[in-house]
């Protein structure tokens, strides 16, 4: 098991340091915690920051006021062993919204069923051991070699939203009795329903301050997407992807064209802004959503998997580790921005 270590994240103190110098003077960020092994959800009950890893742990970091101190690796006690499928593992990791009476949060995570794998959504209870699963709220959810979705989010009404992947058999994307291809809204009881439809591989949600809803998608080979979603909305895939239209059917609101790719996963505003995480792009990118265009990209840090804002800081774990990137001896690691402020209002 790799050994985690921990940096204090107020630079200009004994101590402390920066990452990587990055392509613009105008931030800086500050590692929180190095050595992660293929992180991809960041969460926070306010007081900590929590980071579930792939492999099937969950890494709690202690905050005192601006410092970060102690920080544990968590085990995650699941009742099917996790998927060694590509991408595959434990994927979204949410904490319920009354985290700090209940101790429990929610979770996505893959498995195998009869030689191929399945995706499943559960509640999580947090005890001085770890993470023990305890209710299945969605379950046979097919999946395939790739394109697992994964995302978990909680709306501004604490309810529970999830994106899932085509599974790498896109005509399910635009099967309405599959649950591939979609993204979901959850009860606790039990019942869903079905928000929208026609994705490749959603692996980002978030809410503007108006309530609306936003969502990151994988492309085929480019023509990544930001759409804006909205019940019943039909996204288009396989028919039609990027910038093409067909009557029924929405495009997105922002994508990379056909002759770039970012590959987005998670995704969060913060002051006014969109910040997206780029993995094969190896960026963040900063979006003005009132005119849908990319301020910025923020990089040096390689590939990006998740962003998160408690509100005052914006947060960011890197994804080098996952068989894809070039990890340094420091990766995988968490960042704290520095300065995001100021972008906002420079960006605007």
């Amino acid at each position: 098991m790799k050994r985690l270590m921990f940096l204090c994240i107020i630079l200009g103190l004994a101590g402390c340091s920066s990452a990587d110098k990055a392509d613009d003077s105008t931030y800086a960020a500050a590692r929180i915690a190095t050595n992660l092994e293929s992180p991809w959800s960041i969460d926070s009950d306010g007081e900590r920051l929590f980071v579930a890893e792939r492999d099937g742990a969950i890494v709690r970091i202690e905050r005192y006021g601006e410092k970060y101190g102690k920080m544990v690796r968590e085990k995650v006690f699941l009742s099917e062993p996790l998927s060694t499928a590509a991408e595959a593992g434990l994927l979204g990791f949410v904490l319920h919204k009354d985290f700090n009476e209940t101790s429990l949060a929610y979770a996505y995570y893959t498995y195998d069923l009869g030689g191929k794998p399945v995706n499943r959504i559960v509640t999580l209870f947090r005890d001085g051991e770890g993470w023990h699963e305890e209710d299945i709220l969605l379950d046979m959810i097919e999946s395939g070699p790739v394109h697992h979705g994964g995302r978990l989010a909680l709306s501004p009404e604490g309810n529970l939203f999830a994106t899932i992947g085509d599974g790498a058999t896109p005509e399910n994307a635009q099967n309405p009795h599959s649950f591939n291809g979609k993204i979901v809204q959850l009860q606790e009881d039990g019942s869903f329903k079905i928000v929208s439809t026609g994705h490749r591989n959603p692996q980002g949600l978030a809410w503007n301050s108006k309530g609306e809803l936003y969502s990151s998608e994988h492309g085929q080979s480019a023509n990544d997407e930001i759409n804006e979603i909205v019940q019943g909305g039909n996204y288009g895939w396989p028919e039609i992807e990027g910038n093409e239209s067909k009557e029924g059917m929405l495009s997105p609101l922002l994508t990379s064209g056909a002759s770039e790719t970012w590959a987005p996963s998670g995704m969060t505003f913060h002051n006014g802004l969109l910040f997206v995480a780029a993995l094969r792009g190896e960026a963040i990118l900063v979006i003005d959503p009132e005119t849908m265009e990319i301020t910025r990209k923020i990089k040096g840090y390689g590939r990006i998997r998740d962003v998160f804002s408690d509100g005052d800081s914006l947060y960011f774990v890197s994804n080098n580790t996952d068989g894809r990137g070039t990890p340094s001896e420091s990766d995988d690691s968490l960042y704290v921005l520095v300065n995001v402020k100021k972008i906002a209002d420079e960006g605007m």
